[in-house]
């Protein structure tokens, strides 16, 4: 590979006291360009997030280099002696086991104390599965939200799963395989079971797979499978004036049923089961109908 011709970057890379943060393949190893391979064969150090990982991908392409651990569990300790090699002129690789390395790792929280350091931080780019997802998903990929893995704690998930539910935008989610029934069924109560949604399996891979195009039927794909390999899944945006329709809807036959003597909570729960959402979306619509 020649460096120095018209179409690298501003000088030979790799470049002294440089950060580079480099997108390696989620799966087929060909997605892998030249530019980062030359950035991994000869930069000083490559941080990763899993050694023997980043190992593979090397030892297909014949290259030797020092390899450094660097993942949620030691990035604290890590960073400060990576910056001070950088302070000192070495040039130093970020990667993950797969992907572009700042999207749900460490590699994001050294981006912004190499950064407020003075560091130069190069971005060389690479596959990303919320991307490759996004655009193979055929629902609207001009405007997104990306919102990676959901947090555990119930109120947090509970919390954002809401959000998606009201989401105009089309939203994208990191899952493990052993998780996504759960994900499913939850975005089934909040969005219904007629909501758009894809769920891309092992992409770039021998197995890649694309489920959709509705919540229920996707639900009844994986009922009695077990569900393998990395997960992304798409959820289209709710239509606007829908979810005004709909909110309007469900707020008069609430304000109806209240009226007619059901109770808040059994009025919630029926209008819930009904529409198949949650019963607190339900049951926080009569806050709405206490102001008016």
């Amino acid at each position: 590979m020649n460096n120095n011709s018209s179409l690298s970057h501003r000088s030979k890379e790799p470049e002294n006291g440089t950060c580079y943060i480099v997108g390696t393949p989620i799966g087929n190893l060909n997605d892998i360009s030249q530019r980062a391979l030359n950035i991994l064969k000869n930069v000083s150090l490559i941080a990763c997030e899993d050694t023997r990982q980043t190992k593979k991908i090397l030892n297909n392409f014949v290259i030797s280099n020092n390899l450094t651990s660097f993942n949620k569990h030691n990035s604290s300790k890590k960073i400060p002696g990576l910056v001070k090699e950088l302070k000192e002129g070495k040039s130093i690789a970020i990667v993950s086991d797969a992907g572009m390395p700042g999207i749900c790792d460490p590699g994001e929280d050294f981006t912004k104390i190499v950064k407020a350091e003075g560091i130069d931080v190069i971005c060389i780019p690479g596959a990303c599965a919320a991307i490759t997802a996004l655009v193979s998903s055929g629902l609207p990929s001009s405007s997104f939200v990306f919102e990676g893995f959901l947090p555990k704690k119930k109120i947090d998930r509970d919390k954002i799963l809401i959000e998606i539910s009201k989401h105009e935008k089309t939203t994208i989610i990191y899952e493990s395989p052993h998780r996504l029934k759960k994900l499913l069924n939850e975005l089934y109560e909040v969005c219904g079971g007629e909501r758009e949604i894809i769920v891309a399996r092992e992409l770039t891979k021998k197995f890649e797979e694309h489920i959709g195009y509705k919540i229920g039927e996707v639900i009844k794909f994986f009922e009695d499978k077990e569900v393998i390999g990395e997960i992304t899944v798409v959820v289209k945006g709710i239509d606007k004036k829908m979810c005004i329709v709909n909110e309007a809807s469900l707020r008069k036959d609430l304000k109806e049923l209240i009226n007619a003597g059901l109770s808040l909570s059994a009025a919630s729960k029926y209008l819930a089961k009904k529409n198949g959402l949650k019963k607190n979306i339900i049951y926080n619509l009569n806050q709405a109908i206490l102001k008016n």
